[in-house]
């Protein structure tokens, strides 16, 4: 089952939330949770919900374990670790590892061609940090198994992220507390994400996947462009909204998730872009494998070599191919230079060579994420550059991708924060105040990943409330214009459960994480 479903959306969710309401105490609502999320799980993997309840159980015996025992901790720490990467990597990495052996050594190790269990990388890295943070003793182990199932099973977060760290919610588990504000706040998030999903990365990926479809002799540098701009559409749109679908849910479910994606698209620098590009896997890399692997404090051959390992299982993480691990090493290569190199320079340029600079990379990068195959690939890049003409063996009409420029455009002007800054210039004149810079740089600051203000009309006139220069006058304007965006957000919901129940293409890109 996925968001973006009519199962989901008609059935599964309206249910879910009138019992969750109807309940009316904290501990049998966090059963529900676990109970509606296993289920949520069973639809589409009813076999591996086995493995996730196996995953929790070992997971919070040895959290226990770990929390009980001061000076013999390390034990069931690396117990845990052993056994969770064991896990992972059989069901993840069996057939590709099998397939690189026999094909380097000539060996015939079987590939058991093991059904992927989905999401599994996601809520492994969550376990994951829950153990480690148990270790380190920045949480408390989690005594009830229930609850701790409940955190590692979220159905809001389990398919697509984003990685929920414990620490985040810890206190939330028993100690939230649910309200209408919240309540329709997560929703209005909720129908942001899944326009973005259905209205946008689903309608580029119909480009993206015939072009592709198609070859690089055929389509020529116009078909090979676009169909790489509308890949890079989708699947940002499509990530970025499955994001906001889940930080939506668990709003209405009174949880505060942070934020997962900051408009990486307008990045000056490569390095900037994965402060913005899923903040969540980037930010557990950063504080589970390279600070104590010794970060940048260390010599520069074992900081280049903890760079290394990073980028290698960062893009092993995301499937189990060559292709990946070639676009984790190729981000590792452009960071290295940026630090050593072109980085000085580059800040000293104009901003728009900055940004064509940016978009340019993780162009490339997406085009060794998308094309598993290297034959089909360098093709590609051949017809990317000119070598198969402006339109290859197709008319420009045959293209087709003139059909989609209104669609890209929208997409253009969502994945920057055109929208949110006028929202912010709105804000501030109601409140009496010149605007701030509303689009924080500084993503490893909590701060500024919190969710807790997003969609929140009412927090938008507390400040001006409170400093007494909220003028009534604008307020009630204000309060037009909001009125009219949830009006909007209702239509965009409605268009959304259309282009879904009409059976529209809706593919599903997290089958191999």
């Amino acid at each position: 089952m996925v968001f973006s479903s009519s199962t989901f959306l008609l059935a599964f969710l309206p249910v879910t939330l009138i019992l969750y309401f109807i309940i009316p105490c904290r501990p049998y609502r966090n059963v529900l949770l676990l109970v509606a999320s296993l289920f949520f799980y069973a639809w589409g993997e009813p076999s591996y919900v086995v493995l996730m309840l196996f995953s929790i159980l070992f997971n919070w015996l040895l959290g226990c374990a770990i929390q009980g025992s001061k000076n013999h901790a390390r034990i069931p720490l690396v117990i845990s670790l052993i056994l969770n990467l064991l896990v992972l990597g059989f069901f993840k990495y069996e057939g590709f590892v099998a397939d690189s052996i026999n094909t380097l050594l000539g060996t015939s190790i079987p590939n058991l061609e093991l059904p992927l269990p989905i999401g599994i990388s996601f809520y492994t890295l969550q376990a994951l940090s829950y153990v480690i943070d148990v270790y380190r003793g920045k949480v408390a182990a989690q005594k009830n198994p229930l609850y701790l199932g409940m955190y590692i099973a979220m159905f809001p977060q389990l398919i697509a992220g984003p990685i929920v760290r414990y620490s985040t919610i810890e206190e939330q588990v028993q100690n939230r507390k649910e309200n209408f504000r919240d309540f329709c706040s997560g929703a209005r998030l909720f129908v942001i994400g899944m326009g973005k999903k259905v209205l946008l990365a689903n309608i580029v990926a119909i480009l993206a996947e015939e072009m592709l479809a198609r070859g690089g002799a055929d389509i020529g540098v116009i078909g090979a462009w676009s169909g790489l701009v509308a890949y890079a559409f989708q699947i940002f749109f499509d990530f970025a909204g499955y994001s906001d679908m889940a930080i939506g849910l668990g709003k209405m479910f009174g949880f505060q998730y942070l934020r997962n994606f900051n408009y990486p698209y307008i990045s000056k620098n490569i390095t900037e872009f994965w402060r913005r590009w899923h903040i969540s896997l980037s930010s557990f890399f950063r504080d589970y494998l390279y600070i104590p692997l010794g970060g940048s404090r260390v010599a520069k051959p074992r900081w280049v070599f903890n760079l290394f390992v990073v980028w290698f299982l960062t893009g092993l993480w995301h499937g189990a191919a060559w292709n990946f691990v070639l676009w984790g090493l190729f981000y590792l290569a452009i960071l290295l230079l940026e630090k050593l190199v072109w980085g000085n320079l580059l800040a000293r340029l104009p901003s728009i060579v900055q940004h064509l600079y940016s978009i340019l990379v993780f162009m490339f990068a997406w085009l060794l994420f998308w094309i598993e195959d290297m034959g089909q690939m360098g093709q590609y890049l051949t017809a990317m550059f000119g070598g198969f003409g402006l339109t290859g063996g197709a008319t420009l009409w045959e293209l087709t991708f003139w059909e989609y420029l209104p669609v890209l455009v929208i997409c253009i002007v969502a994945a920057t924060p055109i929208l949110p800054w006028l929202r912010a210039k709105l804000v501030a004149w109601v409140n009496g105040r010149k605007l701030k810079n509303f689009l924080e740089c500084d993503i490893p600051n909590e701060k500024a990943l919190a969710t807790k203000s997003l969609c929140d009309y009412q927090g938008y006139l507390e400040e001006g409330r409170a400093a007494g220069t909220l003028h009534s006058k604008r307020s009630a304007v204000f309060s037009v214009i909001l009125t009219l965006a949830d009006i909007a957000l209702i239509a965009l919901f409605v268009l959304s459960i259309c282009a879904i129940v009409s059976g529209s293409f809706n593919p599903f890109i997290y089958f191999r994480f």
